[in-house]
């Protein structure tokens, strides 16, 4: 008997270990292929490149399309004030790079210009 109850105190402990665990969620985030057709964009920086509109939020660029924005690749030489969030630091050839989403960025005094590796 004693040992039926201490066997039984073992699997409820170990339910409510498994049970915490079962509880922890796991956020993935998605991103839009380019060419991607969006009709709002969520708090977005707008970038002037060549005379052009580009709009940039949370790493993935924009080109506006009428009143809807296309997801396009960053524009080589565009200047961004920060860096998204989970970008990596990479030194390629010497050079000290900052990588997100196949994006690189090279730093230029407080700011980041595109480039191409």
């Amino acid at each position: 008997m004693k040992r039926m109850k201490t066997l039984l105190v073992i699997v409820a402990f170990l339910g409510t270990i498994l049970a915490a665990q079962a509880q922890r969620r796991t956020v993935v985030k998605v991103y839009p292929k380019y060419g991607t057709v969006v009709t709002t964009i969520s708090s977005p920086t707008i970038v002037v490149h060549n005379s052009n509109n580009f709009y940039y939020a949370d790493g993935v660029w924009y080109k506006p399309r009428g009143r809807k924005y296309v997801v396009c690749a960053a524009p080589r030489g565009v200047i961004v004030n920060t860096l998204p969030r989970g970008s990596k630091v990479v030194y390629v050839n010497g050079r000290r790079l900052y990588k997100y989403r196949g994006v690189w960025y090279k730093r230029t005094g407080r700011q980041y210009v595109v480039v191409t590796v």
